[in-house]
């Protein structure tokens, strides 16, 4: 049996926790954090307001594949493949409109990549958290090359019987 005594045992050892090992940021680094982060991303749930709700003050780019597009994009969205951002970009895109730039899901660094090409080339651009994989966990309806669909919103990533998960 193993009777070692963990360094938060010893008595009059403070406990801490794997968690506040790495002290948290003071209040003004984590306030410029957090803003910078959100300057960064969105996630789908506020995409999806703004578009159904008639306030899209920037336009969505789907960088997925032809054949990834047509399984499912999110309604509205403009098809551009990252590779074919540089040539295609300045000819579809106003560069005095911000874009929000999705790919397949948080697995996927394809959002990453398109939205540090189109910085490159002086857009303004967010990357949507999660996807279309999670504007689909959502609920929220795709277009297909056979119309629009809806799945069921999955209750781990969506409130169930709610509009809004009100954060």
């Amino acid at each position: 049996m193993n009777t070692a005594t963990a360094p938060h045992d010893l008595p009059g050892t403070p406990l801490t926790s794997s968690v506040m090992a790495v002290p948290a940021a003071p209040p003004a680094e984590a306030a410029a954090y957090f803003a910078a982060r959100l300057a960064f991303h969105t996630d789908v749930a506020d995409v999806r307001k703004a578009l159904t709700g008639g306030a899209a003050d920037f336009v969505v780019v789907d960088s997925r594949s032809t054949a990834s597009w047509d399984q499912g994009h999110v309604p509205g969205a403009l098809h551009l493949p990252t590779a074919r951002i540089p040539g295609d970009a300045p000819r579809l895109l106003d560069p005095a409109v911000p874009v929000v730039v999705y790919c397949w899901g948080p697995g996927c660094d394809g959002a990453t990549r398109a939205a540090l090409a189109l910085a490159r080339l002086g857009y303004r651009v967010k990357e949507m958290l999660g996807g279309i994989e999670y504007w689909i966990r959502e609920g929220y309806d795709v277009e297909t090359w056979e119309g629009t669909r809806r799945l069921p919103a999955d209750p781990l990533t969506a409130p169930v019987g709610a509009e809004d998960c009100g954060c």
